[in-house]
Order: structure tokens, then C-alpha cells, then sequence
């Protein structure tokens, strides 16, 4: 005999219907956080310490305009080491004036480390001579005034071009010329149209066109201080995955509440 029979049999099918819906939640509940820890275990977050989108290409947008002066050469050395020891896929785009796309959408990020050396200070070796920085491929023939505008679109061409749809990250000190703002206003509202992510990674900028591009981009593109060479660690920084824990706690809770109302008791009319 599988069930005992009640003469107020009918009086307990309200109470098991409700256990049956809050056990049916609660596997879903431990289901949906199972499901979820797998797809987020998919990707480890590993990132440099430049922060890259995850599972995505990314084009660059360096500026090498007249601005950009040996006091923040480190600081782009730095940014484009951290991003040569990522696992990303990059483009790059170079601009002063006009723009050129020195990087095609796609190559390894391995494949900035030669430029790396053009902004890194080599060490003293005549005392009393102070180093300087090499002569770089853009000082003599490209470098000039600054228009932020051709290096984003350029970017936002290319971006449109692939799918998925990469990221845009620009490197400058965001000194732009006054004669460029409206079409930098231009361009920037096409970012957003499209729907292109951008991010903005500064030299040295100065406060006021800081808040410049914060109006531009909005709050949801933040502007973060590039590294210098001696910021970069010495290998790629994986954060504590405290999202993997949180999910897994939550499954176990859930799976755990589920089986506080068992065993079920089966029932019937005598």
C-alpha cells in the first residue's frame, strides 16, 4: 500500500497544490542559477589592466597629434603593453589630423608590442645626457594638428563593417582642436545611433575637456587614466570570480529549500 486514505482527503489538496508550485519554483530557481553559473564560467574575465570588452573585437584610436608630448609617451606605451598581453582581437586606427588604419579589425593585440619600444624611454648610458624617446614612425611626416573627429570616424566605419560589432577605444589626451568640435559632436551622436560602444582612454587630460567628452559620450562611456610602464603588471589580472560564487550559492540554496519540503506525501480519497 503506496498512500494512506483520508476521509478529509479533499480538505489537503489547497495546501499540496501550494507545495507543489513552491517546489516547482524553487527547481527553477536552482535550475535558472545552474544554467547561469555555466554561461558566465564560459568566460574567466581575464582582462589587462586597460579593460577591454570581453568576447568582442576592439579598434583603437590612437592619437599622435602635435599634443601628444613626450610626458604622456609612457603612458601610451603603457596602455598599448597592457593590451598587447590581452587575449583580444584589435584593430587600430592612427590619427592627427587626418587617420589611417595601420591595423586591420581582427589581429591579435600581440601585434602592437612592436610599437611598444617607440614609447618606451631607453635606459641612461652618457651621464649627463638624459635618454630620449625614439624617433617614432608619425614624427616627421604625419604628426600635426589634432582633429579627434577623423580618428572616430574612420573607427566608425570600420565598426560597421564587422560583425560582430567591435568595440572603440580612444587613446588621447582629448585636446582637440576648437575647429573640430562640431564634427566631433557629429560624430559621436552617430556612435550612439549605431549603436558602437565606445571608451575613451586619456593621456593626461585636462579637466575641462574631461567634462567635454562626458557631455559628448554620456555616463554610460567612462574615461579612465592610461597606464604608464611601470603600472602594467607583469601578467594579465583575473579578478576574484565572486559572480561564479553567488550564482553557485544561490543554485545550492535554492535545491537545498526545495528538498526542506520533502519527502511528499501522497494522498487520497478512502
Amino acid at each position: 500500500m503506496n498512500a494512506i486514505p483520508l476521509a478529509d482527503a479533499a480538505a489537503l489538496r489547497p495546501p499540496a497544490r501550494t507545495t507543489l508550485a513552491v517546489r516547482a519554483l524553487l527547481a527553477a530557481a536552482a535550475l535558472g542559477a545552474a544554467v547561469a553559473f555555466l554561461l558566465a564560467s564560459r568566460n574567466p574575465h581575464t582582462r589587462s589592466i586597460v579593460s577591454l570588452p570581453s568576447g568582442a573585437n576592439t579598434i583603437l584610436v590612437l592619437d599622435v597629434s602635435a599634443s601628444i608630448s613626450s610626458d604622456t609617451f609612457s603612458r601610451i606605451g603603457g596602455t598599448l603593453e597592457a593590451i598587447s598581453r590581452s587575449r583580444s582581437r584589435i584593430g587600430l586606427v592612427v590619427f592627427s589630423d587626418t587617420a589611417y588604419e595601420a591595423l586591420p579589425p581582427g589581429v591579435p593585440a600581440s601585434d602592437l608590442a612592436p610599437l611598444v619600444r617607440y614609447f618606451t624611454l631607453p635606459p641612461q648610458r652618457t651621464p649627463g645626457f638624459a635618454p630620449a624617446f625614439p624617433t617614432n614612425p608619425w614624427t616627421s611626416t604625419f604628426t600635426a594638428g589634432t582633429k579627434i573627429s577623423a580618428g572616430l570616424e574612420l573607427a566608425h566605419t570600420l565598426a560597421l563593417a564587422q560583425r560582430p560589432r567591435p568595440a572603440v577605444v580612444l587613446i588621447s589626451d582629448l585636446d582637440d582642436d576648437p575647429n573640430d568640435l562640431a564634427s566631433l559632436a557629429a560624430v559621436t551622436a552617430a556612435y550612439q545611433r549605431d549603436h558602437v560602444p565606445i571608451r575613451v582612454v586619456g593621456l593626461n587630460p585636462s579637466p575641462a575637456d574631461v567634462m567635454l567628452f562626458q557631455r559628448l559620450l554620456g555616463p554610460a562611456a567612462p574615461i579612465a587614466q592610461a597606464p604608464t610602464l611601470d603600472q602594467v603588471p607583469p601578467h594579465d589580472v583575473t579578478p576574484y570570480p565572486w559572480t561564479l560564487v553567488g550564482l553557485a550559492i544561490a543554485a545550492a540554496l535554492a535545491l537545498g529549500l526545495r528538498e526542506a519540503w520533502s519527502p511528499r506525501l501522497e494522498w487520497g480519497p478512502a
